[in-house]
């Protein structure tokens, strides 16, 4: 409904380089220059100038991609609106999300979607956010399950539609004994002196610990790396530190206490529910976010104190 080589301009847009938008939308470069040549000759204006290895948009470029997202926006309106009249949708619906939303919510949505509408193909992607928001906007998924970082579109952005799902909260886990276990009210300003474990420098686990810790007032001296929560809760438990895990991730047996945290503001991640703009009322989407939002309030566990490995 919409023209392609639209989208190829959107793609350019969002990651800087003929090379990294031809990946995303699997194509070749070449086929990706030819469209945008294409499309700049139907429009009588150029629309991209060399900037070093990259490109940057011009005047007119940038007029075009408003009115595209407008298209877009407009356009899955009417196939959510189409798809409603059907009744009886059919094709690929893919939904992803971060590790934790993959385990825990996801595969509930998948099984509901695929109990309700047996003719379409319900296919489960785990990514980092911003990565699903990359997917999301090449058309490779259709529903994400996200949190805000640093890399993932700001809540207004116009492409999409970002709706708030849950709050969870950050626990933390320290090894058993360890002197927190015994305050009745334990702060994460209570740990500012601790050692910390927190994930690799590029992952989104790492901006959520460094976002909370700079918000309650302090740099976390950090000792470890670790991505996954086990492996950071064995670091734990044999004493190497202290560690922030959400509430939705479940911990095996391991010496270690998860202790809830008091104060204002207490740590939280926000999980939220995006769709391209004018998607979510499609019927599989609308089901789908319907299925999300019951398993997230029968999922999360209640706030207090447990021992691993007691």
């Amino acid at each position: 409904m919409v023209d392609p080589k639209l989208k190829v301009l959107q793609m350019v847009a969002r990651y800087g380089t003929v090379t990294a938008a031809a990946e995303a939308l699997h194509y070749t470069p070449s086929a990706v220059s030819y469209q945008l040549r294409q499309l700049a000759e139907e429009l009588g204006v150029e629309l991209l100038a060399q900037s070093g290895r990259g490109v940057t948009l011009t005047a007119a470029a940038r007029t075009v991609l408003r009115h595209t997202e407008a298209l877009h926006s407009q356009a899955e309106r009417a196939h959510a609106e189409l798809a409603s009249e059907t009744g009886d949708p059919t094709g690929l619906f893919t939904l992803c999300g971060f590790s934790t939303a993959a385990t825990h919510l996801l595969p509930l949505a998948a099984a509901a979607l695929r109990e309700r509408f047996p003719q379409v193909r319900v296919r489960v992607m785990e990514a980092e956010p911003a990565r699903c928001f990359d997917l999301l906007l090449s058309g490779d998924a259709d529903l994400a399950l996200v949190i805000n970082t640093a890399d993932t579109p700001a809540m207004g952005d116009e492409r999409f539609d970002q709706q708030p799902l849950l709050d969870d909260p950050l626990d933390l886990v320290v090894p058993s004994g360890h002197r927190l276990t015994r305050l009745d009210r334990v702060t994460l300003a209570d740990a500012a002196e601790e050692p910390w474990i927190v994930g690799n420098p590029a992952s989104t686990y790492h901006h959520l610990v460094m976002t909370a810790c700079m918000t309650a007032g302090f740099t976390p001296n950090i000792a470890h790396y670790a991505d996954e929560w086990d492996t950071g809760t064995a670091l734990v438990s044999y004493g190497f530190g202290i560690i922030l895990v959400p509430r939705l991730a479940r911990l095996h047996d391991w010496p270690a206490v998860r202790v809830p945290l008091a104060g204002e503001p207490a740590p939280a991640r926000r999980i939220l529910a995006a769709t391209r703009m004018g998607h979510r009322d499609h019927p599989v989407a609308a089901s789908a976010l319907s299925a999300i939002g019951t398993a997230a309030t029968t999922l999360q566990p209640s706030p207090q104190r447990i021992n691993h490995g007691s």
